[in-house]
């Protein structure tokens, strides 16, 4: 029997912080959120995550972690999963993109979902 496909969204919208960034120390705040649905017939646990962060200086830092915020979630078919974070960048502009892990217990399955890269930017100031 083959393994149904796996429907699995993951969308991010990322936003500049300006109160807790500080440009004359090359110190940049990017907030982001990220919504998980689950479309598929199975619930899902998030394991872990990869991040690879590219900045505007030409510095690559990878993040890998247990869970999100601390939570190794499950999220039931047909439920989003919500939550923010943020990343902090020496640069005025850079480029997240990495994967989560996911387990589905019903089927003993592990398996990596890409999170398609997203761009960090401080809006223009025009002075």
């Amino acid at each position: 029997m083959s393994e149904p496909a796996r429907d699995i969204v993951i969308e991010v919208e990322s936003f500049y912080l300006p109160a807790e960034s500080n440009p004359s120390q090359q110190r940049f705040v990017f907030g982001y959120r990220v919504a998980i649905r689950n479309h598929w017939d199975y619930s899902i646990q998030l394991l872990a995550r990869y991040w690879r962060i590219s900045q505007g200086s030409g510095e690559v830092r990878e993040v890998r972690g247990e869970g999100v915020v601390g939570r190794q979630p499950m999220i039931a078919p047909g439920l989003p999963f919500n939550y923010s974070s943020r990343a902090i960048l020496d640069s005025q502009v850079g480029v997240m993109e990495g994967s989560y892990t996911f387990m589905a217990p019903a089927l003993g399955d592990t398996f990596d979902v890409t999170i398609a890269p997203f761009r960090l930017a401080c809006p223009l100031h025009l002075h």
